[in-house]
Protein backbone atom coordinates (compact mmCIF):
# COMPACT_ATOMS: atom_id res chain seq x y z
CA UNK A 1 0.00 0.00 0.00
CA UNK A 2 2.89 2.24 1.12
CA UNK A 3 4.69 1.59 -2.24
CA UNK A 4 1.61 2.70 -3.89
CA UNK A 5 0.96 5.99 -2.20
CA UNK A 6 4.55 6.85 -2.96
CA UNK A 7 4.16 5.71 -6.73
CA UNK A 8 0.80 7.96 -7.15
CA UNK A 9 3.05 11.08 -4.95
CA UNK A 10 5.72 10.68 -8.01
CA UNK A 11 3.05 10.74 -10.94
CA UNK A 12 1.55 13.58 -9.22
CA UNK A 13 4.69 15.60 -9.06
CA UNK A 14 5.69 14.82 -12.82
CA UNK A 15 2.21 16.28 -14.41
CA UNK A 16 2.67 20.00 -13.79
CA UNK A 17 6.10 19.91 -13.89
CA UNK A 18 6.45 21.28 -17.10
CA UNK A 19 4.05 24.33 -15.91
CA UNK A 20 6.17 25.16 -13.12
CA UNK A 21 9.18 25.38 -14.85
CA UNK A 22 7.53 28.15 -17.05
CA UNK A 23 9.68 26.54 -20.47
CA UNK A 24 7.94 27.38 -23.60
CA UNK A 25 7.59 24.34 -26.27
CA UNK A 26 7.85 24.75 -29.50
CA UNK A 27 5.89 21.09 -31.41
CA UNK A 28 9.57 19.50 -31.58
CA UNK A 29 10.56 20.27 -28.27
CA UNK A 30 7.52 19.01 -27.07
CA UNK A 31 8.04 15.67 -29.09
CA UNK A 32 11.56 14.93 -27.87
CA UNK A 33 9.71 15.33 -23.98
CA UNK A 34 7.09 13.43 -24.44
CA UNK A 35 8.95 10.37 -26.00
CA UNK A 36 9.63 7.44 -24.25
CA UNK A 37 11.99 6.13 -26.60
CA UNK A 38 14.84 4.18 -25.29
CA UNK A 39 17.61 5.52 -27.57
CA UNK A 40 17.18 8.88 -29.22
CA UNK A 41 18.82 11.12 -31.88
CA UNK A 42 18.67 15.12 -32.04
CA UNK A 43 20.20 16.19 -35.45
CA UNK A 44 19.33 20.00 -34.54
CA UNK A 45 20.40 23.39 -35.66
CA UNK A 46 22.85 25.62 -33.84
CA UNK A 47 20.70 27.40 -30.95
CA UNK A 48 17.65 25.03 -31.35
CA UNK A 49 17.81 24.69 -27.80
CA UNK A 50 19.63 20.95 -27.30
CA UNK A 51 21.07 20.89 -24.27
CA UNK A 52 17.93 23.04 -22.86
CA UNK A 53 15.19 20.61 -23.62
CA UNK A 54 17.33 17.73 -22.85
CA UNK A 55 18.11 19.22 -19.78
CA UNK A 56 14.62 19.51 -18.46
CA UNK A 57 14.44 15.77 -19.67
CA UNK A 58 17.33 15.19 -16.83
CA UNK A 59 15.18 17.31 -14.05
CA UNK A 60 11.85 15.05 -14.92
CA UNK A 61 13.68 12.45 -14.64
CA UNK A 62 15.46 13.23 -11.53
CA UNK A 63 12.44 14.73 -9.94
CA UNK A 64 9.94 12.04 -11.18
CA UNK A 65 12.02 8.81 -10.34
CA UNK A 66 13.47 8.52 -7.18
CA UNK A 67 17.17 7.00 -6.65
CA UNK A 68 17.88 7.50 -10.18
CA UNK A 69 21.38 8.60 -11.99
CA UNK A 70 21.30 10.55 -15.08
CA UNK A 71 25.14 10.93 -16.35
CA UNK A 72 25.86 13.86 -19.12
CA UNK A 73 28.42 13.26 -21.36
CA UNK A 74 30.21 16.30 -22.79
CA UNK A 75 33.27 16.87 -25.45
CA UNK A 76 34.59 19.10 -22.16
CA UNK A 77 34.23 19.98 -18.76
CA UNK A 78 32.80 23.22 -19.66
CA UNK A 79 30.08 21.94 -21.80
CA UNK A 80 29.39 19.47 -18.98
CA UNK A 81 28.96 22.17 -16.45
CA UNK A 82 27.11 25.07 -18.42
CA UNK A 83 24.45 21.77 -18.49
CA UNK A 84 24.54 20.89 -14.99
CA UNK A 85 24.22 24.91 -14.75
CA UNK A 86 20.94 25.18 -16.69
CA UNK A 87 19.27 22.05 -14.90
CA UNK A 88 20.57 23.88 -11.54
CA UNK A 89 17.92 26.54 -12.76
CA UNK A 90 15.17 24.78 -13.69
CA UNK A 91 15.67 22.80 -10.66
CA UNK A 92 15.38 25.93 -8.71
CA UNK A 93 12.37 26.96 -10.47
CA UNK A 94 10.65 23.94 -8.99
CA UNK A 95 11.79 24.96 -5.65
CA UNK A 96 14.04 22.03 -4.92
CA UNK A 97 16.69 22.32 -2.99
CA UNK A 98 19.75 20.39 -4.43
CA UNK A 99 23.62 19.92 -3.76
CA UNK A 100 26.65 18.08 -5.00
CA UNK A 101 26.49 14.53 -4.69
CA UNK A 102 29.95 14.82 -2.24
CA UNK A 103 31.77 12.71 -4.77
CA UNK A 104 31.53 14.16 -8.29
CA UNK A 105 32.65 17.87 -9.34
CA UNK A 106 29.50 18.77 -11.45
CA UNK A 107 26.87 17.00 -9.98
CA UNK A 108 23.41 17.83 -8.54
CA UNK A 109 21.83 15.66 -5.91
CA UNK A 110 17.80 15.59 -5.24
CA UNK A 111 16.17 15.73 -1.95
CA UNK A 112 14.93 12.01 -3.22
CA UNK A 113 18.02 10.88 -3.80
CA UNK A 114 18.53 11.11 -7.41
CA UNK A 115 21.37 12.82 -8.93
CA UNK A 116 22.02 14.07 -12.26
CA UNK A 117 26.18 14.25 -12.90
CA UNK A 118 28.32 15.58 -16.09
CA UNK A 119 31.41 14.13 -16.65
CA UNK A 120 33.98 15.54 -19.46
CA UNK A 121 35.03 13.77 -22.63
CA UNK A 122 37.97 11.70 -20.66
CA UNK A 123 37.90 7.84 -21.06
CA UNK A 124 39.98 7.41 -18.13
CA UNK A 125 37.19 9.65 -15.73
CA UNK A 126 34.09 8.58 -16.23
CA UNK A 127 34.54 4.37 -15.84
CA UNK A 128 32.88 3.43 -12.39
CA UNK A 129 29.08 3.97 -12.93
CA UNK A 130 26.59 1.72 -13.34
CA UNK A 131 22.69 1.51 -13.25
CA UNK A 132 22.20 4.75 -15.15
CA UNK A 133 18.46 5.22 -15.93
CA UNK A 134 19.39 8.03 -18.43
CA UNK A 135 22.27 9.05 -20.07
CA UNK A 136 22.93 11.76 -22.41
CA UNK A 137 25.70 12.61 -24.84
CA UNK A 138 25.79 16.34 -25.51
CA UNK A 139 27.69 17.64 -29.14
CA UNK A 140 27.72 13.41 -29.80
CA UNK A 141 29.47 14.26 -33.20
CA UNK A 142 32.70 16.01 -31.25
CA UNK A 143 32.59 13.36 -28.36
CA UNK A 144 35.54 10.33 -29.26
CA UNK A 145 34.00 7.16 -30.56
CA UNK A 146 36.33 4.96 -27.81
CA UNK A 147 34.56 7.63 -24.96
CA UNK A 148 30.83 6.67 -26.10
CA UNK A 149 31.64 2.72 -26.48
CA UNK A 150 33.19 3.53 -22.56
CA UNK A 151 29.53 4.53 -21.65
CA UNK A 152 27.26 2.54 -23.33
CA UNK A 153 27.78 -0.47 -20.64
CA UNK A 154 26.47 1.42 -17.97
CA UNK A 155 22.82 1.17 -19.05
CA UNK A 156 22.99 -2.74 -19.41
CA UNK A 157 21.49 -3.65 -15.97
CA UNK A 158 19.64 -0.54 -15.47
CA UNK A 159 17.63 -0.95 -19.28
CA UNK A 160 18.13 3.35 -19.05
CA UNK A 161 17.36 5.51 -21.91
CA UNK A 162 20.32 6.71 -24.24
CA UNK A 163 19.68 10.24 -26.25
CA UNK A 164 22.51 11.76 -28.82
CA UNK A 165 22.41 15.10 -29.60
CA UNK A 166 24.70 17.55 -32.19
CA UNK A 167 24.67 18.90 -35.02
CA UNK A 168 26.53 16.84 -37.57
CA UNK A 169 30.17 16.90 -38.33
CA UNK A 170 30.75 14.64 -41.14
CA UNK A 171 30.07 11.19 -41.98
CA UNK A 172 32.35 9.65 -39.58
CA UNK A 173 31.79 8.15 -35.71
CA UNK A 174 29.11 6.90 -33.73
CA UNK A 175 27.08 10.14 -34.04
CA UNK A 176 26.58 9.95 -37.75
CA UNK A 177 27.03 5.50 -37.79
CA UNK A 178 23.60 5.65 -35.47
CA UNK A 179 21.80 8.48 -37.38
CA UNK A 180 22.59 6.51 -41.12
CA UNK A 181 22.75 3.05 -40.11
CA UNK A 182 21.46 2.91 -36.44
CA UNK A 183 18.31 0.17 -37.24
CA UNK A 184 15.00 1.24 -36.17
CA UNK A 185 15.36 1.37 -32.49
CA UNK A 186 16.38 4.93 -32.79
CA UNK A 187 13.76 7.55 -32.87
CA UNK A 188 15.20 10.18 -34.83
CA UNK A 189 14.66 14.17 -34.83
CA UNK A 190 15.85 16.62 -37.17
CA UNK A 191 15.29 20.37 -37.00
CA UNK A 192 16.69 22.67 -39.51
CA UNK A 193 17.25 26.23 -38.54
CA UNK A 194 14.15 27.02 -41.13
CA UNK A 195 12.33 24.90 -39.03
CA UNK A 196 13.17 26.69 -35.62
CA UNK A 197 10.89 29.97 -35.15
CA UNK A 198 13.52 31.57 -32.80
CA UNK A 199 15.83 32.36 -35.89
CA UNK A 200 14.44 34.66 -38.45
CA UNK A 201 15.60 34.07 -42.33
CA UNK A 202 17.47 36.97 -42.47
CA UNK A 203 20.08 35.83 -39.73
CA UNK A 204 20.14 32.98 -41.73
CA UNK A 205 21.17 34.47 -44.88
CA UNK A 206 23.80 36.27 -43.37
CA UNK A 207 25.27 32.81 -41.95
CA UNK A 208 24.75 31.72 -45.30
CA UNK A 209 27.55 34.64 -47.00
CA UNK A 210 29.85 34.41 -44.03
CA UNK A 211 30.58 30.61 -43.33
CA UNK A 212 30.03 29.28 -46.93
CA UNK A 213 27.88 26.90 -48.41
CA UNK A 214 29.20 23.77 -47.19
CA UNK A 215 29.37 24.84 -43.18
CA UNK A 216 25.99 26.35 -43.57
CA UNK A 217 24.83 23.59 -44.62
CA UNK A 218 25.89 21.95 -41.67
CA UNK A 219 25.36 23.84 -39.09
CA UNK A 220 21.64 24.87 -40.16
CA UNK A 221 20.77 22.22 -42.24
CA UNK A 222 22.04 19.80 -40.35
CA UNK A 223 23.37 17.90 -43.31
CA UNK A 224 26.34 15.50 -42.93
CA UNK A 225 28.74 17.42 -45.20
CA UNK A 226 32.95 16.65 -44.96
CA UNK A 227 35.36 18.86 -43.77
CA UNK A 228 36.58 21.86 -45.54
CA UNK A 229 39.73 20.55 -45.82
CA UNK A 230 39.07 17.45 -47.40
CA UNK A 231 40.40 16.81 -51.06
CA UNK A 232 37.55 14.61 -52.06
CA UNK A 233 34.21 14.10 -50.78
CA UNK A 234 33.84 10.88 -48.93
CA UNK A 235 31.24 9.20 -51.15
CA UNK A 236 33.22 9.77 -54.67
CA UNK A 237 35.85 7.82 -52.47
CA UNK A 238 33.70 4.97 -51.60
CA UNK A 239 32.26 5.01 -55.06
CA UNK A 240 35.12 4.64 -56.61
CA UNK A 241 36.68 1.29 -54.84
CA UNK A 242 35.76 -1.69 -56.70
CA UNK A 243 36.65 -5.37 -56.67
CA UNK A 244 36.02 -6.17 -59.87
CA UNK A 245 39.80 -5.57 -61.32
CA UNK A 246 41.55 -8.85 -62.03
CA UNK A 247 45.54 -9.59 -61.05
CA UNK A 248 47.48 -7.02 -63.47
CA UNK A 249 49.52 -8.64 -65.37
CA UNK A 250 53.30 -7.36 -66.96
Amino acid sequence: MEERRARARTAKRAVPLREKLDFQLDAWQAQVLESRAKRGILNCTRQWGKSTVTAVKAVEQAWGHAESLTLVISPSARQSGEFLRKAGQFARKLEVKTKGDGDNEMSLQFPNGSRIVGLPGNEDTIRGFSAVSLLLVDEASRVPDELYMAVRPMLAVSGGALWLMSTPQGKRGFFWEAWERGGEEWQRVQVTAYDCPRISDQFLEEERRAMGERRFRREYLCEFTEAEDGVFDLDLVRGSITGSFGPLRV
